[in-house]
């Protein structure tokens, strides 16, 4: 206990201000990897590999094991290596999710009054078509791009080219139709593609939700979210609720109004001062409608 003691002493000693910006610098570091890993099951296995290390060093440090202490000095060196392998995916879209910051919206880097008045349009015709679906219980899901391309994905579709309308959407996701089980692609307020397949999620976000009608749709879209900045339009086919995914989260039971304005935060901000953080708040409609002061 003396000797413990002693050692925080001597610590303290030697404690000045480039200790604490070396102390700050871990802390961020692993503040950022925690939120970069936050809703995936990757989180739960770092969590492990840090008892796991932690045990370890407390059982070569306080108990003297010649031939443990050889193995774990032996294998320490492969955990280098065999880490990044694990954490692949989450490194990936960490590293995609820096590269993004720099960038500017898509749509609104060209924010002229035409553009605008475009994409106010295209955005009115998605609510419309998204609250007809949900009425008729057809799933649907409709990817906006913003900045980051999604060649890739369309490519794998049928290529359209085509504007935007709600009639067309309808006609698209309509059952049993050629092109109605994959994504449509909207870009440059235009339909890009049909019949797109996205990439899956395999983060735990679904798993977490209690409603267990979250299907292939809600997970292509909330992976495409995860891998750019796309903006993922969800109609569920069995409960007919419309949901948004974005940068791996969702916004859920969104009606006409609460749609529209909530892709007016991410496509049109400039149009909503001030209201970008309150379209993850629930309104309340009743005392809108009414005319009634909140209590």
């Amino acid at each position: 206990m003396q000797e413990l003691i002693n050692n925080f002493l001597f610590i303290l000693e030697r404690f000045d201000w480039t200790s604490v910006i070396d102390i700050a610098l871990v802390t961020i570091f692993f503040a950022f990897l925690l939120y970069m890993l936050r809703d995936t099951e990757a989180l739960t296995l770092l969590r492990g590999v840090f008892l796991v290390v932690i045990l370890i060093t407390l059982v070569t440090s306080l108990v003297n094991l010649p031939a443990f202490s050889w193995l774990v000095n032996t294998i320490a060196p492969a955990m280098i290596f065999v880490i990044p392998v694990i954490f692949a995916p989450e490194i990936r879209r960490a590293l995609e999710r820096v590269g993004r910051i720099s960038n500017m919206d898509f749509l609104t880097r060209r924010s002229g009054p035409k553009t605008r008045e475009r994409t106010e349009n295209t955005l009115q015709e998605i609510t419309k078509a998204a609250v007809r679906l949900s009425e008729r219980r057809h799933g649907a899901l409709i990817v906006i791009r913003r900045n980051d391309f999604l060649n890739q994905y369309y490519k794998n579709g049928v290529y359209l080219n085509a504007d935007i309308s709600a009639e067309l959407l309808l006609q698209i996701f309509y059952p049993n139709t050629p092109l109605h089980d994959g994504a449509v692609i909207i870009e440059d307020n235009h339909i890009s593609a049909a019949a797109c397949v996205m990439p899956l999620s395999a983060s735990g976000v679904l798993n977490s939700l209690p409603e267990r009608s979250m299907g292939l749709r809600h997970r292509a879209g909330l992976g495409i979210s995860e891998i750019s900045d796309a903006v993922a339009l969800v109609v569920s086919e069995e409960t007919g609720s419309i949901s948004i995914a974005y940068q791996g989260r969702f916004i859920r039971r969104l009606d006409g109004e609460r749609l529209l304005n909530t892709l007016r935060a991410f496509l049109l901000p400039e149009e909503l001062p001030g209201k970008r953080l309150g379209i993850f708040k629930r309104k309340n409609t009743e005392n809108e409608t009414s005319g009634e002061k909140p209590k």
